[in-house]
């Protein structure tokens, strides 16, 4: 018979994603992630794997955090620019209590290079957020909001490499009006 798991997997998930994202992937250790979890070496290695497969887990599990929460800040019927300035003020003001930055770039820098899995997983995760910029210009350029001087397409991709801007700057400054004032200037291009 089977015994109970003695924890919660979600959590212990969100524990590993948390030092993933503080540490980088090298840096943490098994034992750092034993200790940071809370739950056994064996607990770790049954339910998700080695350290590798419990890293792509908990991608996985940013991934899902993320894009929940970025939906629900652009779905609650503002106008498309305000909606994308709410993707902005997201990393500005995470509101989810966790840690400064983005847990893809991150590992986009550490290990896109080193991993094709993982680079691939994450080039899908930013090409999701390309899309939601491409789908919310393109109703705003119809519906008039959005000036059509710049191919949605084209502006999709600028906005989001500001975006990933964005999210590497918020790691070392803590100034949130020079932030705004960054934002401002990148969202500009929509006028």
């Amino acid at each position: 018979m089977a015994r109970s798991k003695e924890f919660d997997e979600k959590q212990a998930l969100r524990k590993a994603m948390e030092l993933f994202w503080q540490q980088g992937y090298e840096k943490t250790s098994m034992q750092e992630l034993v200790d940071y979890m809370g739950i056994h070496r064996r607990s770790i290695y049954d339910t998700f794997g080695d350290k590798r497969t419990l890293f792509l887990s908990a991608l996985s599990h940013y991934e899902e955090l993320i894009t929940t929460e970025m939906k629900k800040r652009v779905d609650s019927n503002l106008l498309v620019k305000q909606a994308i300035r709410e993707v902005f003020k997201m990393v500005i003001y995470p509101g989810l209590n966790l840690p400064k930055g983005c847990l893809s770039v991150n590992a986009a820098v550490e290990l896109s290079l080193l991993d094709e899995e993982i680079a691939t997983k994450i080039a899908g995760m930013f090409r999701k957020t390309e899309s939601l910029f491409y789908e919310l210009l393109k109703h705003g350029q119809k519906n008039g909001e959005i000036s059509r001087r710049h191919d949605p397409e084209v502006l999709s991709l600028f906005l989001h490499n500001s975006l990933v801007g964005l999210r590497v700057l918020v790691k070392t400054e803590d100034d949130n009006k020079k932030l705004e004032s960054i934002v401002d200037m990148t969202l500009s291009v929509l006028e």
